[in-house]
């Protein structure tokens, strides 16, 4: 069907007539199964409608299980099978509402898989595939070349002077918090933390026995007069782009923590998580490139800035605690793929990594801009956007009593997931935040999404 003449009004949202009026014709038999519907680009020139009319028209129709989409054929009608009372009744497990599909997944921890470098990522991976290296198991330390890579790119782009030798490869941030924990337990019985911060990182350290500290987190991230009041001598933060929030704390602030370290003989793990991507500044040089031998123990991972299922995370350890850490774990076998590691060593090499951080930082920033933008016009006052400056997602601040678990139940109704914030919080703040990530979200995506949310909230 290449027409679909729909009469509209001005009574009512347009999209909502489109929607309604497809329905019925759908359950008057008028369209029967399997009936192939306009495009999207059709049915709004038809209708003399934006795009973004007909598509959440189509999206409410999707949702409900009126119409289905199949990749590059487009919409057709599903069977519609009227309910008749006569009918034995179904069982309670029959009745119970069936889950919606979901139309826009606000997760946070994903990439563009649009933009992702696959032929060169698959070029570099066939020429390791003919090394030598592939079949033996990796070094215990990491591969040389990716450590001699990292070596350079932190010099770059986060102004660290370091060598490969004081650098380890791990699995993930949480794995590499798991040894250092291992190796630190028998120095500190506490660490401080984030409140709102990690919830993995402080996972970690409660599997460890650690007492843990929280630390609440201000304008200027995390707060050094209520630090100074913990008796633990261990911090982990993230400066850069506090997690949650969003907030970067200043370097005259950074200095105070390098001072307080060396003051108390402590150590900051410093987690530089996703520093790549800053839209408004330059990236605030890291704590451990602030001075000459510093008390940091700086971790850093590929997951947010290339894919998380590469399992890629590094760490930078002090001088002090480089050989004594390497001496209790000489026995233990290099746990990440050493053909990812050194695959990614020569992805870097060739220079298509810096290639691929321009193109991304780039293309966040625009979806970065279009979510903020969009939440501002649709919802204005009734909320508050927190950490758009910096990162894959923000937090969004509801006003009003209306609780993070009924503003969930309320998106999924409509086929948006959203995702909750309060185990990020070790004693909750006042007010509701919900977390909107957007990195594998296409502007439309994002856009509807957006307006999906307002027909949910009723705000």
């Amino acid at each position: 069907m290449k027409e679909l003449l729909i009469q509209l009004n001005d009574q009512s949202p347009k999209y909502k007539q489109i929607y309604e009026r497809v329905r019925s014709l759908i359950e008057e038999s008028v369209l029967p199964k399997n009936t192939k519907l306009p495009s999207i680009r059709q049915l709004a020139a038809i209708l003399h409608v934006s795009r973004n009319t007909t598509l959440i028209a189509y999206a409410q129709l999707l949702a409900e299980g009126y119409i289905r989409s199949e990749e590059k054929r487009g919409y057709f009608v599903e069977a519609f099978e009227p309910i008749h009372l006569h009918q034995t009744l179904p069982t309670k497990s029959i009745m119970q509402k069936k889950e919606k599909p979901i139309i826009v997944d606000f997760r946070a921890g994903t990439v563009d898989q649009q933009a992702f470098p696959l032929k060169a990522w698959r070029r570099c991976s066939n020429e390791v595939l003919k090394e030598d290296m592939v079949y033996t198991y990796g070094e215990h330390q990491g591969d040389h070349l990716l450590r001699s890579q990292l070596s350079r790119y932190l010099l770059q782009s986060r102004g660290i002077q370091t060598t490969s030798e004081h650098i380890i490869i791990g699995s993930s941030t949480q794995q590499l918090l798991m040894h250092l924990s291992l190796f630190l337990k028998n120095r500190f019985s506490s660490v401080a933390v984030e409140n709102p911060g990690y919830d993995g990182a402080r996972l970690v350290f409660q599997l460890h026995g650690f007492h843990l500290h929280p630390v609440k987190i201000g304008i200027k991230g995390l707060s050094l007069e209520h630090l100074g009041k913990t008796p633990s001598k261990l911090v982990y933060l993230t400066p850069s782009h506090q997690f949650p929030t969003g907030v970067t704390m200043p370097v005259p602030e950074r200095h105070q923590l390098l001072k307080w370290a060396e003051t108390h003989n402590g150590f900051i793990i410093e987690d530089d998580y996703d520093s790549e991507f800053r839209y408004k500044q330059h990236p605030i040089p890291a704590l451990l490139s602030l001075q000459h031998g510093a008390r940091v123990i700086y971790l850093g991972t590929f997951s947010k800035a290339f894919i998380p299922s590469i399992r890629l995370s590094y760490m930078v350890l002090p001088q002090i605690l480089i050989k004594p850490y390497l001496e209790r774990f000489t026995g233990i076998e290099q746990c990440t793929s050493s053909i990812h590691q050194r695959t990614m060593g020569r992805f870097m090499e060739q220079g298509h990594w810096d290639s691929h951080i321009r193109k991304m930082r780039t293309t966040y920033k625009q979806k970065m801009h279009t979510l903020v933008t969009c939440l501002q016009n649709t919802f204005g006052e009734t909320i508050e956007i927190i950490g758009p400056q910096s990162g894959l997602y923000v937090l969004v601040k509801i006003q009003g009593s209306t609780k993070e678990d009924e503003l969930i139940q309320l998106a999924l109704s409509l086929g948006v997931k959203v995702y909750p914030t309060s185990h990020y919080f070790l004693k909750q703040e006042e007010g509701t935040f919900i977390k909107l990530g957007f990195s594998n979200l296409s502007i439309e995506q994002i856009q509807l999404g957006v307006q999906l949310l307002k027909q949910a909230w009723r705000f």
